[in-house]
């Protein structure tokens, strides 16, 4: 490998990679110097009475939180059909980028909730634009896949942790030493970085990757088709949440019933996107299969998604009120626990980079399937731990800093056996034609995790302070059996998978 830029076939590389790889590296970096930063101290703002915050209960900021962070995600979808149909990945991150940082500026300005909420929806459009079609390029950057590919999302996965763990660092330090609104400004300015990083180098070293815009159906019935199968599903969607409102099961005017209502609009636009394009799709019998390959890792990656969400969430209340925060005399604000995962990303993603290259060259097989399983048992692991720190908060005194920070590192490891592989793995497996519309789904799988997250976040007020070991307990159960599933149908899925690693 080289370290300074050559040519190679006619395209500038850097360490053996073309160096469009490092203007996306850079470009999400920033974006997501922006988003956790903004999202270490979203919770902490929300509940916060003291200091300037909204002031609401537990519950009701832990539902907002899992609505915002799951519409970041669930906003993907769109995205990525309007860069497949209309856009392009190219201009979509281009506007999407701008958006972002439109919206963290609305947050940055203290003006009451209305202002506020309109400032997450901003963000949550910008990035459901920005985030599936830069990792698409990516892909794209690969055609003939493999472990280098692997590698090369995996490098792209420590820009994401780069800019986490820096954005974490001065927002969360900004908003909980400083003022909340200076953290929202800040990440105002990362996105700015992201947006000249992305124009100035973009057009360089991309060349026309990205500027793939599907065509028009050729028949009229094609495109009539396809509206009525999307009007029909619309129709359903909206009959049963009335339903679910008038009986009682749902209250759609609060936070919590939203969230819920939310739950089921994510979960029935997966199933029903999956059913679509298996049925109405144009897909051969080895495309199919490999959707339904897809559809169990979306599954795998939801539940993961639910456990791993919680630093922003359970675990962050769990940092302010229950674990020692002094540092050498120094009271460290507690949202720098988020920091540990993306450091911890940042050390082991070479490490696990390296590995995969190491067993693919030694023809030594550990399939993608039985890396999600591994990843769902490793976040069990890390719950086991929590149960733990959980039981010893109950007698009343701070746990230590080390049981948040093994779980970090559990949920690390888990992490790098499934994130950057199902990257990979999304882009290598998608039909063409429905490339950024997967990856969307890809990222709706973080959606509904990360709205779990934030509902299960909401028991955690200060009155059911008994029950956190319970809590912990069945995340761990359920992913822990989850895991063990994943394993046991890890074979057919490879064989599903049709040859592609």
């Amino acid at each position: 490998m080289e370290a300074v830029s050559n040519k190679t076939a006619g395209q500038a590389t850097l360490f053996g990679h073309p160096m469009g790889l490092f203007v996306l590296f850079f470009t999400e970096m920033w974006e997501r110097f922006s988003y956790y930063g903004m999202r270490a101290i979203l919770l902490l703002f929300l509940i916060d009475n003291v200091r300037g915050g909204m002031g609401l209960s537990e519950p009701e900021g832990a539902a907002i939180y899992g609505i915002y962070t799951a519409s970041v995600y669930l906003l993907s979808l769109p995205g990525g059909w309007i860069a497949d149909n209309l856009l392009g990945q190219r201009k979509s991150i281009w506007y999407g980028g701008i958006i972002i940082m439109l919206g963290h500026i609305i947050l940055a300005v203290p003006a009451g909730p209305g202002l506020f909420y309109a400032g997450l929806c901003t963000v949550a459009i910008g990035t459901g634009l920005l985030k599936p079609n830069i990792s698409s390029i990516v892909g794209e950057l690969y055609p003939e896949g493999g472990a280098r590919k692997d590698a090369a999302f995996s490098i792209f996965y420590m820009g994401i942790n780069t800019g986490s763990l820096l954005g974490i660092s001065i927002v969360g330090y900004l908003g909980e030493k400083v003022g909340w609104h200076y953290g929202f400004g800040a990440a105002a300015i990362a996105m700015f970085l992201g947006v000249i990083t992305y124009r100035t180098f973009g057009q360089r070293y991309l060349g026309d990757r990205g500027q793939y815009v599907a065509k028009e159906p050729t028949g009229a019935g094609q495109s009539s088709s396809g509206n009525r199968s999307m009007l029909i599903f619309v129709a359903v969607l909206v009959a049963l949440l009335a339903g679910l409102q008038l009986t009682g099961v749902l209250d759609l005017t609060t936070a919590q019933g939203l969230a819920k209502a939310m739950g089921t609009i994510i979960s029935l636009i997966a199933l029903g996107y999956f059913t679509y394009i298996l049925v109405a799709g144009g897909l051969d019998a080895t495309e199919k299969k490999r959707v339904v390959v897809l559809f169990a890792f979306f599954l795998a990656a939801a539940m993961y998604w639910a456990g791993n969400e919680q630093q922003g969430s359970s675990l962050q209340i769990f940092a302010s009120r229950y674990t020692d925060l002094n540092l050498f005399g120094w009271q460290m604000p507690s949202s720098w626990f988020q920091n540990l995962n993306p450091a911890f990303i940042l050390i082991f993603s070479p490490v696990l980079a390296g590995l995969w290259v190491f067993l693919a060259n030694r023809k030594i097989d550990f399939s993608v399937p039985a890396k999600f399983a591994t990843s769902l048992i490793l976040l069990g692991l890390a719950y086991v731990v929590m149960i733990v720190a959980a039981k010893l908060a109950l007698t009343g005194v701070r746990t230590s800093p080390l049981y948040l920070t093994s779980t970090y590192l559990f949920f690390t490891l888990g992490e790098l056996f499934l994130s950057p592989v199902g990257l990979s793995a999304f882009s290598k497996l998608s039909p063409k034609r429905y490339t950024s519309q997967l990856m969307g789904i890809w990222f709706v799988g973080s959606s509904l995790g990360n709205l779990i997250a934030g509902l299960f976040a909401g028991g955690f007020d200060e009155e059911n302070v008994s029950q956190m070991p319970a809590l912990f307990q069945s995340v761990a159960l359920f992913t822990l059996g989850g895991g063990v599933i994943m394993f046991l149908f890890s074979r057919v899925l490879k064989k599903w998978m049709g040859g592609i690693e």
